[in-house]
């Protein structure tokens, strides 16, 4: 199985390795978009154009058999559009996991952080409004300007990025949430710096191992044998900061970089 993973920079690398952990036998070919990071703060236009792009480049280069678009916002923006072009691929898209969300919390207070284009982009209103029929609770909703720039420069435990959580986490705090989704991709590699600024037991949402067992159900439909190693080639469109991936991945042995421009 071929799979193409694309996010707008490292934050879908969260996704990738919790694949890692799941897929064998398999090549994954991995597209950072950095030269139009971060996608959050671009138009739906703009976010669906990148998306097209880089299938079709996916598909021309290495003739994939599966896509995850490792992106919450290139998920709400390119989805639907995604597989009404390319009915053949398994497409899997990234959604914020407000369900588990709702199931795990005991307060009912529960958080969400994302981008801008995610909190407004009709999936993600969709999806709260039907959830919310479900369970009585009080969603704390967030937009994270700026965090996933902080996160590509490798400042995840830099003072801006701690003092912008503090800000962003403090009504949280003070309402007594307990569960808080982390609608981007970039956002569990701030994960502890969440949980130190929370100061409380707290259950962070993510949904990197949701992804790699729905992806192993539908390439076992489809023939795919999980046995074998998992080969990961990695593509940027512009600057990439390596020691994140090394971080990421922890050493995975069949990484390497590519530079392309799309």
């Amino acid at each position: 199985m071929k799979i193409g993973v694309f996010d707008s920079g490292l934050g879908g690398l969260t996704v990738v390795q919790a694949m890692t952990q799941v897929i064998k036998g398999a090549e994954l070919f991995y597209i950072a978009d950095t030269k139009n990071a971060p996608y959050g703060e671009k138009t739906h236009e703009q976010i669906l154009q990148y998306s097209l792009e880089i299938t079709q480049y996916f598909i021309d280069t290495h003739q994939i058999d599966a896509l995850i678009v490792a992106c919450n916002t290139a998920t709400s923006a390119a989805i639907q559009h995604l597989r009404k072009h390319y009915p053949s691929l398994i497409i899997i898209g990234t959604e914020p996991g407000i369900k588990p969300a709702i199931e795990l919390t005991n307060t009912g207070k529960v958080g969400v952080l994302a981008t801008p284009a995610t909190l407004k982009g009709d999936k993600y209103q969709q999806l709260v409004n039907d959830l919310a029929l479900e369970k009585d609770v009080v969603l704390f909703e967030q937009a994270c300007p700026g965090l996933v720039e902080q996160i590509e420069k490798g400042e995840m435990h830099g003072s801006i990025t701690k003092t912008m959580l503090e800000v962003w986490l403090t009504p949280m705090r003070e309402n007594s949430v307990d569960t808080i989704v982390l609608g981007c991709t970039h956002y569990p590699l701030v994960g502890e710096v969440i949980k130190r600024v929370m100061q409380r037991d707290l259950n962070l949402i993510h949904t990197g191992d949701a992804i790699a067992k729905r992806l192993l159900s539908l390439g076992q439909e489809k023939g795919h044998k999980n046995d074998g190693k998992l080969k990961i080639t990695l593509y940027s469109t512009d600057n990439i900061d390596k020691q994140i991936i090394s971080h990421i991945l922890e050493g995975h042995t069949e990484v390497k970089q590519i530079d392309i421009q799309i």
